[in-house]
C-alpha cells in the first residue's frame, strides 16, 4: 500500500490522534516528540488497521532498496520508540502487537474511523488549555494558603515569622 493513498487526514484510538497531514502524533492534543521512522510505522501500521503487516513491507515502505542499514535493529528500535511514545508494551499489547515471525499488527480500534474509510467527520482539535485535577486542586490549595497568609487568618503570618503579638492596651 502507497503511503500517499491515506485514508484521512486525523485518525484517533484512545487518547491519541495521528495527524499525517502534519506527521505529528498527540495525546490529549498536545504533540508527542517521535521520529521520522517511528512515525511512518505508525502511519503504515494504522492505515492496515487489524491486518498483520511484515517487517519486509516496513522496510520496502521506509527504507529504500539503495539504503544500507541495519535493517532489524532500525526497525526494531523504531518499533521500541513508538511503543514508548505510547506508553504500550510488546507483553501486554493495547495498540501494537507483535507476530512472530510474521510481522506487527495495529489492534486498537481507530474511534470513528475504519480501515480504508475517510473520516469526514472527525474534526481537528488544537492543544487543549484545561488544568489537570491534580494541578487544579494543587493552584487551589496554593492559592488558599496565600490567601491566608497575606490576610493573617488565625495569625499565620505572625506565627512563621516569630512576630510576637503586640499587648493588648487595657
Amino acid at each position: 500500500m502507497s503511503l500517499q493513498a491515506q485514508p484521512a487526514p486525523l485518525l484517533r484510538f484512545g487518547v491519541f490522534e495521528v495527524d499525517l497531514r502534519a506527521g505529528e502524533l498527540r495525546k490529549q492534543g498536545v504533540r508527542i516528540k517521535l521520529q521520522e521512522q517511528p512515525f511512518l510505522v505508525l502511519k503504515i501500521l494504522v492505515a492496515r488497521s487489524g491486518e498483520i503487516v511484515s517487517r519486509e513491507e516496513l522496510r520496502s515502505e521506509i527504507w529504500s532498496a539503495d539504503t544500507f542499514v541495519d535493517f532489524d535493529n532500525s526497525l526494531n528500535t523504531a518499533i521500541n520508540k513508538l511503543r514508548e511514545a505510547l506508553g504500550d508494551s510488546a507483553d501486554n499489547p493495547r495498540f501494537i502487537e507483535t507476530v512472530p515471525r510474521r510481522g506487527y499488527r495495529f489492534i486498537a480500534p481507530l474511534n470513528g474511523v475504519q480501515a480504508g474509510v475517510p473520516a469526514g467527520g472527525l474534526r481537528k482539535r488544537g492543544p487543549q488549555t484545561h488544568l489537570q485535577p491534580v494541578g487544579l486542586s494543587a493552584a487551589i490549595v496554593v492559592a488558599l494558603a496565600a490567601m491566608l497568609f497575606s490576610l493573617n487568618v488565625f495569625r499565620v503570618r505572625d506565627r512563621l515569622w516569630g512576630v510576637s503579638p503586640s499587648p493588648q492596651i487595657q
